[in-house]
């Protein structure tokens, strides 16, 4: 699984809800970015207690998500940008049924994992101005993912995204989104996922108190 990354997206905390700050509004940069651990530099996360952190050092949404957004909204200006969700990485082709938990890729000279499906909050109904848009996320799946960094490097729009390890191949972004923050999930899966060591430990310690 190859990928071309169409745009490295960045962002810095601003404004948002009054004095709430986010820096969901992610613009394309030029040239190579750093790929740390904590995720691309310059980036920024107002809420790190939800956000950032090296378990969540980078966004990946789906660009081809954009077009059902584009039904649903019934088109938005907003949907032209790449990071428009959040998203650090502009990509398509690849949608959360196609990733797994623990599944690695080489981007740019970094190496990276994906280590936990993204749960939506009330910033990107705010960021659109259009109710509903976490429960349509829920309901479709259409969640988007965080990787890890394993090995730090440099990447630029144009660099290949490229898988070189599967994870958990019977665990997808999908699966596991549906079973943990859909709330779909079985006993069975939760026991699972609470000793998956390539997920995050928050949604492990999550899912084992799902098991009870």
């Amino acid at each position: 699984m190859i990928h071309t990354i169409e745009a490295v997206c960045t962002g810095t905390a601003r404004p948002f809800n009054g004095a709430e700050l986010s820096a969901i509004m992610k613009r394309p940069r030029e040239g190579a970015v750093q790929v740390l651990t904590e995720g691309l530099a310059p980036d920024e996360q107002a809420d790190r207690r939800v956000h950032g952190g090296p378990e969540m050092a980078l966004h990946l949404y789906p660009l081809d998500h954009h077009s059902y957004w584009d039904e649903v909204l019934g088109g938005h200006e907003l949907l032209a940008e790449p990071g428009a969700f959040g998203s650090n990485l502009a990509v398509s082709g690849m949608t959360e049924d196609m990733v797994h938990i623990g599944d690695r890729f080489m981007l740019g000279t970094a190496l990276i994992e994906v280590s936990q499906p993204r749960q939506p909050c009330w910033k990107i109904e705010h960021r659109f101005g259009a109710k509903g848009m976490v429960a349509r996320i829920i309901e479709s799946g259409r969640c988007g993912w965080y990787f890890r960094v394993i090995e730090t490097g440099e990447v630029a729009a144009g660099d290949s995204l490229e898988r070189v390890a599967i994870g958990a191949p019977e665990w997808s972004v999908a699966r596991a989104f549906s079973a943990l923050v859909a709330g779909r999930g079985t006993k069975a899966e939760y026991t699972e996922l609470a000793a998956l060591p390539t997920l995050s430990p928050k949604l492990r310690e999550k899912a084992a108190q799902k098991q009870g």
